[in-house]
């Protein structure tokens, strides 16, 4: 059994002022290729991993596209669900 998992999440401090928008590709319970909105770009772990993110980082609408993913994914999903969040300090 192979698993192959992509994993996309959001971290917020200060509600919406300072949001953080990851995303982890995972196979066989290894990362081996994350973009980070903070960094801006993707980072390779392993030798797949980086030879993928180079593939990625040289396509600069799916860049844009994923860095635009903090307003379009994290800050509008925050809105219609935070008052049901539980807050974490």
């Amino acid at each position: 059994v192979f698993v192959n998992l992509q994993k996309a999440e959001c971290s917020f401090i200060n509600g919406t002022e300072k949001v953080r928008f990851v995303e982890r590709l995972i196979y066989n319970r290894l990362q081996y290729v994350m973009f980070d909105s903070d960094v801006g770009h993707y980072v390779g772990f392993t030798p797949h991993g980086e030879k993928n993110a180079k593939r990625l980082n040289s396509d600069p609408a799916l860049l844009e596209y994923k860095r635009t993913q903090v307003d379009r994914y994290c800050r509008h999903n925050y809105e219609g669900s935070h008052q049901y969040l539980p807050v974490r300090r």
